[in-house]
Order: C-alpha cells, then structure tokens, then sequence
C-alpha cells in the first residue's frame, strides 16, 4: 500500500513539473512572438526613414540633411594646386607679388599645395515670429602650420545671422567678409588679386543690412557695419596692445548698392562702399602716442553683357589699407610716421559656361603714392590673368591659369614673373 502510495505521489508530481513546464514554455512562446512583431514594426520603421532619406537626396539634387534638430548642411571642396614661376613670387602657393631679389632674378620656383581645401557647415532653424535665424562656419588650411606638409586650420567665417524675411532685413554678428569692394575676380589662384588691386577681406563686425524694391526694375541695398580694426601687433613698443585694438572704438564700413536694367533685359548692379577707422601706434622714441587714419572710397560694378559674358571690376582710393589687402601690405610707413596712400582696381570677363567650359580674363593694378614710401618699398604691383575651367562631372573641375605679374621698387630693379598655376577640385 505505502509502495503504491510512493509511486502515485512520485507520478502527480512529475505531472505538476510536465503541467507547469509547459505553461512556461507557452508564455515564453507568446513572450517571442511580441517581440518578434515589436522588431517587424521597428525594421519597417527603419526602412520607411531610410526611403525617405534616399527620396531626399534624389529629388531635383537635393541633400539629405544630417541628423540634427536644425537643417545643417556641410559643403566644401577638396583641391590640388600646382604651379611653376620663372621668378620668385611671395609666397608661392599662391601669388601676391614677386619678391625683390636682385640680383638673383629669374630665380624659378615650383609650388604645389593642398592647403586651399575647404569645408564648411551652415545651420537653419524654422521661421518663427517671422523670423529666421542661421549660421554659418568655414575653415581652410591657409593659417599657421609647422610646415608644407602640416597645414594649419583658419577660420574663414563664423557667424550668427538673424533675417526677417518679410521686411527684407537681417543682422550678422560674427567674422564674415567686408562690406566694402564685395566682388572678386574668378580666378586659380588662391589670392584673388589681393595686394594687386582687390581690397577687401574677413573680419569680427555687426552688419546690418535693408534691401528694398522700386517699380519690379529697381533694387536698392542698403549695408553698414561696425568691424573690429585689425592693427599692428607690434604697435612699434614691444608689450603694448594691437594699434587697432588701441584706438577704443570700431571701424565703420557702408555700402549703397543699385540693381537696375542698364541694358535692355540685363541687370547691372552698382555698388558705392566706403570704410573709416583708426589705429593708436604707441611711439618708442617719444613715449607718445600718434593717431593714423583708415580709409577708402570704393566703386563695384557687374554688368551681364549677355547670356554667356559678364563683366565685373571694382576701383579703391584710401589710406593705411594693409589690413583690407590694398597698398601691396603697406599700411603705415613707420619712419615717415604717416599713412600710405594707394588706389587701384581690377576688371575682368567671365565668358561661357560653353559645353563644360568656362573662361575668364582680367588685369589688376595697386598703385601706393610713391611719396609715402621709403627706399626699396614696393611701389606698384600688376597682374594680368587667363584661365580655362572645365567640369568633368557636376563635381568635379580641372582649370588651368597663366597670369604675368610686374613688381616695381623703389631705388632698385623692378621684377616680373610668368606663372603657371593648375588645379583640381571636388566639390562637395
């Protein structure tokens, strides 16, 4: 009896084990089947973003943003330049003038650099109240490095811009280019006639800018802008503060602009800019200081000839321009203890796009007053310019670039030089 008992009790248990391993294996199987539905909708949730992402990216060229609670866009280009000068040309990579180096002239020389390879982001928020608030960072690799092959990261831009679309006003607080002379010519090099006739470049300021529209023929653009004055580091005392921090008070740069039809069906734009400023120079001599005046009056000009030729140049006159790229570096003569004056220009032809081909030709003069100088200074710089760039694809371009450039110096030999400049470009 006890014996039977032992082999009943021995069985209902085994039943109980068979029973409850069985309700276990039941819910983890609807457990599984949850989760298998959970991760279907999870791979279709994926998939539809990843449609989504490729229909942006193949609809009328556009691309797909990057992940971000803003629209930001990365741009750039990767470029190679190479280039060969019969003479010595400062600083090589690309050309500002051609050095002094009597009286070993036609001392030839070979560059080749990526250094002008650029990337850049620009970030949109949603219109709100009106408005629309952006930014803009860009970098290069044209500042101080350790060498050739160990370029060094410059900033180019870096700026907030809050814009008001539907009152055709917007402010820039940040580094952005001048408003004055705002144009430059298409060319290779990497210098755009800087030091050669093209002033302007890229400094700290608060921009304000009001646009406005007569008649559907007339455009009006009205800029001004309180910038930071780029100075001396050295202020002739060694140890004291920047002479254009020293002044204690901003630059003011402004700049009418006027878009109206010239020629019948083609839309000229003529701009009058103009910059004052001032830097404080700390005398070592004396224990003084002196005050040195920044100026310009600046003419810009784009006239569309027709569909396949556009004309574009700017003309300067001012005083102490080294730091706006003008009187070929020379700002203030030290010795003289006055500013240098200087004018100049630029004008050039942009022709085509014919097939995948397009060109462009110009010429650009700096000419310093030659009273403001010193011995050896140079007193006139010129280059003259032709280029073919050819798209071998909507990302890619190979140009090629001939320019000559005439360095004249005072007291001793003038200099020239004939460069050959090619390069390749992928833009991104």
């Amino acid at each position: 009896m006890k014996k039977s008992m032992f082999v009943m009790a021995i069985v209902f248990a085994g039943a109980i084990a068979v029973f409850t391993q069985g309700a276990e294996v039941g819910d983890m199987a609807l457990e599984n089947t949850l989760l298998r539905q959970r991760l279907d909708q999870l791979d279709k949730q994926i998939q539809d973003l990843q449609e989504n992402r490729a229909m942006q990216s193949n609809s009328a060229g556009a691309k797909a943003p990057v992940w971000s609670k803003l629209d930001v866009e990365l741009y750039g280009y990767l470029k190679l330049d190479a280039a060969y000068d019969t003479s010595r040309i400062d600083n090589g990579n690309y050309a500002k003038w051609v050095s002094s180096i009597a009286p070993n002239s036609d001392d030839d020389q070979f560059n080749m650099t990526a250094n002008e390879t650029r990337l850049g982001f620009m970030v949109t928020g949603p219109k709100n109240n009106g408005l629309v608030t952006s930014g803009k960072v860009e970098i290069d690799f044209y500042g101080t490095g350790g060498g050739e092959n160990k370029a060094g990261i410059m900033m180019r831009h870096a700026f907030v811009k809050l814009d008001w679309p539907d009152n055709n006003f917007s402010v820039i607080a940040g580094q952005t280019s001048d408003v004055i002379s705002p144009l430059v010519p298409t060319t290779i090099n990497y210098s755009v006639a800087w030091w050669a006739g093209n002033i302007g470049y890229r400094r700290p300021q608060i921009r304000f800018t009001k646009e406005c529209s007569y008649n559907d023929n007339v455009d009006l653009k009205f800029e001004g802008a309180f910038v930071r004055t780029i100075g001396r580091d050295t202020n002739l005392v060694a140890g004291t503060t920047d002479s254009g921090e020293d002044a204690g008070f901003p630059t003011v740069q402004g700049r009418v602009g006027v878009t109206l039809p010239i020629i019948p069906g083609r839309k000229s734009t003529i701009g009058f800019s103009a910059h004052m400023g001032e830097e404080e120079y700390d005398l070592a001599a004396s224990g003084r200081s002196k005050d040195f005046k920044t100026w310009s009056l600046n003419l810009d000009v784009t006239q569309p000839i027709c569909d396949k030729v556009t004309i574009k140049g700017e003309i300067f006159k001012g005083e102490n321009l080294d730091a706006y790229l003008g009187g070929i570096a020379q700002g203030v003569n030290t010795t003289l203890l006055k500013e240098i004056d200087s004018s100049g220009g630029w004008i050039a032809a942009s022709l085509g796009p014919w097939n995948n081909k397009q060109f462009n030709v110009g010429v650009s003069v700096d000419d310093p007053d030659n009273g403001d100088l010193n011995a050896t200074n140079a007193s006139y710089n010129r280059s003259i310019f032709g280029n073919i760039i050819c798209s071998l694809n909507s990302q890619t371009d190979i140009g090629f670039e001939l320019s000559r450039w005439d360095t004249d110096y005072l007291g001793t030999k003038d200099e020239d030089s004939l460069r050959a400049q090619f390069a390749l470009k992928y833009k991104f």
